[in-house]
């Protein structure tokens, strides 16, 4: 399917077939879902069915992570009518921050900041990104933003893995992701060729 392509009949997830496999080896993530957003079809419905779980929640704000869900986000927010709070990766930001340290999908320890003149106590919030894959890198934006006394209104992303960390979330908040049940067992066990059926 080229990537600017639209089916006729457009499936609960069709986008994901855009999805791209890695190429590049280990060290890379098993695939990029970043192609189905060059998609502004895909992107749309992508964001659509991510709220869906939400439209009678109330959302104060959207944070996106570092850095592929700010993408993601951004459309999120836009879509809310809400604005966008980006959770960078430390030492990006100019203004008094506070820190979280944590260990990404890879097994890297890593660092992430948030600005303090933004989230407050009764501020709800939307936490998007890419993929969750160890959960790792999404506890530590949900750390941040509780130890700054806001609320966590829910979690999106395009892929929530069956992981430790991912069924924590899926446990212990509102969660949302665009993977069909049917196909869960197939993104943990990174298989892209399912995806496919959902265009046909």
């Amino acid at each position: 399917m080229d990537v600017l392509d639209v089916p006729a009949d457009r499936q609960k997830g069709w986008y994901l077939s855009l999805m791209a496999p890695n190429t590049k080896g280990p060290e890379f993530a098993w695939l990029d879902p970043s192609r189905l957003y060059c998609n502004s079809q895909a992107l749309a419905d992508c964001v659509k069915d991510l709220l869906g779980p939400f439209h009678s929640d109330p959302v104060d704000l959207v944070a996106g992570i570092d850095a592929m869900g700010f993408i993601l986000g951004a459309s999120v927010a836009t879509t809310l009518g809400k604005g966008f709070l980006a959770i960078r990766k430390a030492g990006h930001l100019c203004v008094a921050t506070r820190n979280q340290n944590y260990t990404d999908y890879t097994g890297r320890e890593k660092t992430m900041e948030v600005r303090l003149d933004v989230l407050k106590p009764g501020l709800r919030v939307l936490l998007v990104d890419q993929w969750i894959e160890t959960g790792g890198t999404m506890r530590a934006a949900i750390q941040l933003v509780e130890n700054l006394g806001a609320t966590v209104a829910g979690v999106a992303a395009v892929a929530i893995e069956n992981t430790e960390g991912g069924k924590w979330i899926k446990e212990n908040y509102k969660f949302s992701h665009c993977i069909p049940e049917g196909l869960q067992g197939q993104v943990d066990g990174k298989h892209l060729d399912s995806f496919k059926s959902l265009t046909k």
